[in-house]
């Protein structure tokens, strides 16, 4: 288990300010883009155009926070209650053809701009899972829960920027480990600042190609 005390003090001071900066700076920029987007989704497919999500996010060895994570609606309307959470897989074939568009280029993940503002998430970190899926996973990957300990999961992140789709226990257990190296990188300032900037210009790049 991670020691409490890793991340450093000028890491964590850093890291803060740098994602209040970058979530009011993208939302004042990226609102226009909200209207748009939601009679993309209304058009696609009917129901809301928001989505939200009970997630994990920072944890600790005696405390776990749990959050609405926001998105804009990239499945059809009741898939949880009819087949549980959709992981990002190829060809799910409960995301709207909108909604393949949407998550190949992270517009889907705008609205959680607000979750950043809120302290609830990070700009760079691992994935926020749903408690039922982290469970599953859990059970499968050792250390798996372990990957969010004392760090505030991200909108992109190591893992999310090097790893398409995660179908596969193999490629989880990438993921789980793509995600450990990110949080040694906060026990220094330097090599934190090094990572996330490089993971922020490879985002922009998928973002803009739809390619890793």
């Amino acid at each position: 288990m991670k020691d409490a005390t890793y991340v450093h003090p000028l890491t964590a001071l850093g890291k803060r300010a740098m994602d209040l900066s970058i979530a009011l700076t993208g939302i004042i920029f990226t609102l226009p883009l909200y209207p748009l987007i939601a009679l993309m989704i209304k058009l696609n497919s009917p129901g809301p155009v928001f989505y939200r999500q009970m997630r994990i996010g920072y944890q600790s060895e005696n405390y776990v926070c749990l959050f609405l994570m926001t998105r804009f609606r990239t499945v059809k309307v009741d898939t949880e209650a009819t087949s549980g959470s959709v992981r990002p897989t190829r060809n799910a074939p409960q995301v709207t053809k909108v909604g393949h568009f949407l998550r190949r280029t992270h517009l889907d993940k705008l609205p959680q701009l607000w979750n950043v503002l809120m302290g609830d998430m990070s700009i760079v970190g691992p994935r926020p899972e749903p408690p039922d899926i982290c469970q599953k996973l859990e059970d499968n990957i050792p250390f798996y829960t372990e990957r969010t300990f004392d760090v505030v999961p991200g909108m992109t992140g190591l893992a999310q920027v090097n790893l398409s789709f995660y179908e596969t226990v193999d490629d989880l257990r990438n993921n789980v480990a793509y995600d450990h190296a990110y949080a040694l990188s906060l026990s220094s300032p330097a090599e934190w600042l090094k990572m996330d900037v490089s993971i922020l210009l490879k985002t922009i790049w998928v973002m803009v190609t739809g390619k890793r």
